[in-house]
């Protein structure tokens, strides 16, 4: 049976991202192991920098060390954990065996007794810490190891999953023909990421980061256009088999009309489309595309939202987008969601983007999603656009191109399902 921490998510996190962004794996607890010198020694050795945990009645208590356990001597980063802070001095150095020393004076500084479960301290110490008395008794120990969590390994990994998924969006080819670039379009919420998303994509496949699709802070958004963006493989210098067009923001009185949004799926409105007083002019004026082809309307639309604001929409906006969810699903258009911004949540660090669906705070949210708009968990993805880094970065391009690979997959699934007289008359044209 697989032995289990005390440390609930958030306090793991918490010492994680405190000691620099590392993972832990549970070696040692006494509580299973025995509370016994030797077998900690025995279990931890050569493991690398660890961090030694002790639950009292009310506190964390523990010490960091960056080496292995072996001989010579260690500066060692004791710490308590209260809460949500964190209060650490460096002591030492000394050798090990002096930490877990059965003599209450072989160390002035801490030393950690397995045998009596207490834990003791030099008056210096209790002071810089904030402790109350000079020792304490808890109820178990556990020993972690620690390894970065962006180390060599990792990363040659992530590189190897970025490429893969580079080379089966470069070969991917629309379901059976019918188009030879699918239409995804992006609606949201002002300032929910839509516009950031289409700079992301486009600097991955430009190999630099890019900003060709403008973003600001205009409360009423910056996109005032229908947007048409085809994509450039920097590879080869051809376009990629998908367009992404961007859409005036969502809000409760203002922005994208409402009424528009059939005639958007349908193709009328051309790249460039300028929106007359923040609305669209009425059907049949202007450059309004006449007779759309299928590879003209739109063949799957992504909801975009900001994670850290989808909880506080309004019900007008919840009303909205309900209603632009029965438009789709009354064309057939297969839907999904975006959710921007994840690594600006509590907690989450870019390390965390490698495993990022099993967050807590990321599974809230898309429960958060889920209840309130209706989208299936399966159907929700989560991302990091590029908005102020320089450079790429591996961990953010995996995320972005593994949602970009599910909404071709969803494209697909509308091609498939049309109706078999709809597809003959397309390709006669």
């Amino acid at each position: 049976m697989a032995v289990a921490t005390r440390l609930t998510w958030r306090q793991e996190k918490k010492l994680q991202n405190y000691f620099g962004e590392k993972q832990f794996s549970l070696l040692y607890k006494a509580s299973v192991h025995g509370f016994s010198t030797n077998s900690l020694l025995k279990i931890c050795s050569e493991q690398g920098p660890t961090l030694t945990v002790v639950y009292s009645e009310d506190q964390i208590v523990g010490a960091y060390m960056q080496k292995n356990y072996g001989e010579g001597n260690y500066l060692i980063t004791v710490f308590v954990f209260q809460e949500i802070t964190i209060t650490e001095c460096k002591v030492g150095p000394f050798k090990l065996r002096m930490l877990f020393d059965e003599d209450y004076y072989g160390n002035c500084e801490v030393s950690i007794h397995l045998n009596k479960k207490t834990m003791h301290f030099s008056i210096n110490t209790v002071k810089k810490l904030g402790l109350s008395q000079r020792y304490i008794s808890f109820q178990d120990c556990e020993v972690f190891r620690c390894e970065d969590l962006l180390d060599k390994r990792r990363m040659n990994g992530i590189t190897e999953l970025k490429e893969s998924l580079l080379c089966a969006i470069r070969n991917y080819v629309p379901y059976g023909g019918l188009v030879n670039k699918i239409r995804i379009l992006l609606l949201g919420p002002v300032g929910a990421g839509k516009s950031s998303f289409v700079n992301s994509v486009k600097s991955i496949f430009r190999g630099h980061v890019t900003n060709q699709a403008l973003v600001g802070s205009n409360p009423t958004g910056t996109s005032e256009k229908n947007r048409t963006y085809f994509i450039k493989d920097a590879k080869d210098n051809n376009t990629l088999p998908f367009i992404l067009c961007d859409s005036m923001g969502l809000s409760e009185k203002e922005g994208l009309d409402m009424d528009d949004i059939p005639y958007i799926l349908e193709g009328h409105f051309p790249d460039r489309y300028q929106c007359n007083s923040l609305k669209l002019m009425p059907k049949g004026i202007g450059n309004h595309t006449g007779c759309p082809l299928l590879e003209d309307r739109v063949h799957c639309v992504a909801f975009v939202f900001n994670a850290n604001s989808v909880e506080q929409l309004s019900n007008q906006m919840v009303k909205r987008i309900k209603r632009i969810r029965r438009e789709l699903i009354k064309s057939d258009v297969v839907h999904v969601v975006l959710l921007t911004h994840v690594d600006t949540l509590d907690l989450i660090t870019k390390a965390d983007l490698i495993d990022i669906y099993k967050c807590v705070p990321v599974k809230l949210k898309l429960e958060a999603v889920h209840r309130k708009l209706g989208f299936a968990l399966s159907d929700i993805f989560v991302v990091s656009n590029y908005t102020s880094e320089w450079e790429l970065e591996p961990v953010i391009d995996v995320l972005i191109l593994s949602a970009l690979k599910e909404m071709l997959w969803a494209a697909d699934d509308f091609l498939e399902n049309l109706p078999l007289e709809n597809t003959e008359i397309r390709r006669k044209k």
